[in-house]
């Protein structure tokens, strides 16, 4: 089966989750298993790796891969959303793990799959359904939603400093006929963005193109979930890995594990804390790790790439 991704920060990730071979471990996002294998290979016949995406394509590719292999652990797959790890978990009767890897990148070979509408590089039906059984597709946005809506999309999810003139050009063009590609939205983004603009820095439709994508599968939201799951999750000493690609993330999984790491909220007054808040986690790297010169070269996809590690207290 042909699923070409490369997977990034692999080093980085496998020496950050400190594998034992007969611990438990969950690979959240495992797409076409490139750090899955890398934990299989570590891990004893008493040791069990759980894979979970909601690309039933990548579940079917990755057990094809991990079943070549010749491991003794035993493995688990699931189509689903890493949100249910927990209820995973439960089903399979394990209640905790000893490592989480979350790798939050859009795959390539979604991206290199034209009929999914992820890529404003590529004409294709406006899908960005990362599981396609779901019903909110980017189509019904931009043909559906209101223009304050469309707008808030691209601010808060793109940090598009011309989302107004992007959602109003939306609601424009959709008055004459429906937006059903990807190319009639790039067109709609080029002709809202002046000239000059465009000229500068990324692709014009980058950064809607993203917002989009992050409301239809509501992808923030579930990313302050799977934390608080993640740590509930772990073993002490355990450690969650997770690579994010763009601001918004990292933002959000700094934040949460600082709030994990130090969460009193007393008044520097006071002598000692009397709010009762307890410590859940360390942070394993205060700064976030990056792709190294010899990786961006082979793979400059990862040039956004930020990995954070936190363990179990």
């Amino acid at each position: 089966m042909n699923f070409e991704h490369k997977p990034v920060l692999l080093k980085e990730c496998i020496d950050n989750l400190d594998i034992k071979q007969d611990g438990i471990y969950i690979d959240g996002t495992i797409g076409g298993a490139g750090h899955a294998i890398e934990i299989y290979k570590r891990l004893s016949e008493k040791g069990t790796l759980i894979g979970i995406d909601q690309d039933p394509f990548a579940i079917e590719v990755s057990r094809q891969r991990l079943a070549q292999l010749e491991g003794q652990a035993s493995f688990i797959l699931e189509n689903s959303n890493f949100l249910y790890m927990k209820s995973i978990c439960r089903k399979n009767n394990i209640t905790n793990v000893d490592g989480i890897l979350l790798d939050l990148g859009i795959s390539s070979h979604q991206v290199d799959e034209a009929e999914r509408g992820f890529s404003y590089q590529k004409d294709a039906p406006l899908d960005m359904r990362m599981n396609r059984q779901g019903e909110l597709t980017a189509e019904i946005i931009v043909n559906e939603f209101g223009e304050e809506e469309i707008r808030n999309i691209l601010w808060e999810y793109g940090e598009e400093k011309w989302a107004s003139r992007i959602a109003s050009f939306i609601v424009d063009y959709r008055k004459k006929q429906r937006i059903k590609t990807t190319f009639q939205l790039v067109d709609i983004i080029k002709a809202a963005i002046p000239a000059k603009a465009r000229r500068e820095g990324p692709h014009p439709a980058k950064r809607t193109f993203q917002a989009i994508r992050i409301a239809v599968n509501d992808e923030l939201k579930v990313l302050e979930q799977v934390i608080d799951d993640a740590v509930a999750l772990l073993n002490p000493g355990g450690r969650l890995c997770i690579i994010t690609f763009h601001s918004l993330e990292d933002r959000i999984v700094k934040t949460q594990f600082k709030n994990r790491s130090d969460p009193c909220r007393c008044s520097k007054k006071l002598p000692v804390c009397v709010c009762g808040a307890v410590k859940t986690l360390d942070v394993v790297n205060n700064k976030p790790i990056t792709a190294s010169k010899e990786e961006l070269e082979d793979n400059p996809r990862a040039r956004s790439a930020k990995l954070r590690v936190a363990k179990k207290v």
